[in-house]
């Protein structure tokens, strides 16, 4: 079964029983799956933008994104949005592709995902949770990244 979705090319695809599948034990639907995919899709092209509104539109005034999970958290949508346009990545500087891990009946999804950035060359192997309002919008968002072995900073 193939949940490939592909943040380069703009591409994804479903699973061959039309998205009801069982993942990691998960049951979830088509319009679970089709949520998770349009925020991350959503969550791309605001890192691609750069536009405040396009980064705001992804959380609920009461957000929490965590860029590791032992950090304190980016508290409330203009925290976020403050702090993403503080440390913005240039449009086209990274390649990402993702694949769910799991979803729940409660929104929240689990996806990993490879980040390449283009001039560094530096790769990133990341794990997001992400736990999504019945809207679309994020309530709660962490991610934990790795780099391979050997690679330096990041």
């Amino acid at each position: 079964m193939s949940f490939r979705r592909d943040g380069a090319a703009g591409r994804s695809a479903t699973a061959p029983d039309g998205g009801l599948s069982d993942v990691g034990g998960s049951r979830y639907t088509e319009e679970m799956t089709d949520q998770l995919t349009t925020w991350v899709e959503n969550y791309r092209a605001a890192w691609e933008s750069n536009d405040p509104a396009d980064i705001g539109a992804l959380f609920t005034d009461d957000a929490e994104y965590y860029t590791e999970p032992f950090n304190p958290p980016w508290r409330g949508r203009d925290e976020i949005v403050a702090t993403w346009i503080g440390k913005k990545d240039d449009p086209g500087a990274a390649t990402f592709r993702w694949s769910p891990i799991s979803l729940t009946d409660d929104g929240v999804g689990v996806l990993q995902a490879v980040t390449e950035y283009r001039e560094s060359h530096r790769l990133y192997y990341n794990l997001w949770v992400v736990k999504l309002t019945t809207d679309g919008r994020a309530t709660h968002f962490t991610e934990w990244y790795m780099m391979p072995e050997g690679q330096a900073g990041g």
